[in-house]
């Protein structure tokens, strides 16, 4: 393998981790999938605090923080929100296990290319595209509750609610407006969308 950086095809191998492990789900999500919604949620809501807001913001940075924020799951899988923060002392030791794997994956590059992905991969940015990042994160679960519940799947009940909870808990004005006039949309049928 000299000369070769298996790198992009471990990311392609996203699509092969799923999602909501513990969860009965309708449509199953991997984090390919997911990490795409939150590259969308995150482009937009950098979009709305620029534009409707009139603060900085880097649409595009947002938006490929976002595609790199699951990353370190290709090694590590996705482990359930209800495990990986039901202590300090696993949370912790998770987010040392995810450095590791961030580590693994950068090795795959070549040299010249690691300081380019390196922030990605690592979640090293600023701290307002970090905030971004986190609030699309958790944009991206609402809008899956929001979608299994439409379909009947009372599973998601709870999560919906803790989730909805935690984004009104952000206090981010461009969440807020995202939610007022964008995330009603996502529970309509297709006819109703028109």
């Amino acid at each position: 393998m000299e000369g070769q950086h298996p790198f992009f095809a471990y990311l392609s191998r996203m699509r092969y981790i799923n999602r909501w492990g513990l969860m009965r789900n309708t449509v199953q999500e991997n984090i390919q999938e997911h990490s795409h919604m939150v590259a969308v949620l995150a482009h937009a809501l950098a979009v709305i605090r620029r534009d409707v807001l009139g603060r900085p913001a880097d649409p595009g940075l947002a938006a490929a923080a976002a595609l790199y924020h699951d990353a370190p799951e290709i090694l590590t899988g996705d482990l359930p929100t209800p495990i990986k923060y039901y202590s300090p002392d696993i949370r912790d030791a998770y987010k040392r296990v995810e450095q590791v794997s961030a580590g693994k994956l950068l090795a795959m590059l070549p040299d010249e290319l690691r300081p380019a992905y390196e922030p990605l991969v690592r979640e090293e940015y600023d701290p307002d595209t970090r905030a971004l990042v986190k609030a699309a994160d958790k944009l991206s679960a609402y809008i899956k509750c929001v979608e299994e519940l439409k379909a009947g799947n009372g599973e998601f009940r709870q999560a919906a609610e803790q989730t909805l909870e935690a984004l009104k808990g952000y206090s981010l004005p461009e969440v807020d407006y995202f939610m007022e006039h964008f995330l009603p949309a996502f529970g309509l049928t297709l006819d109703e969308l028109g």
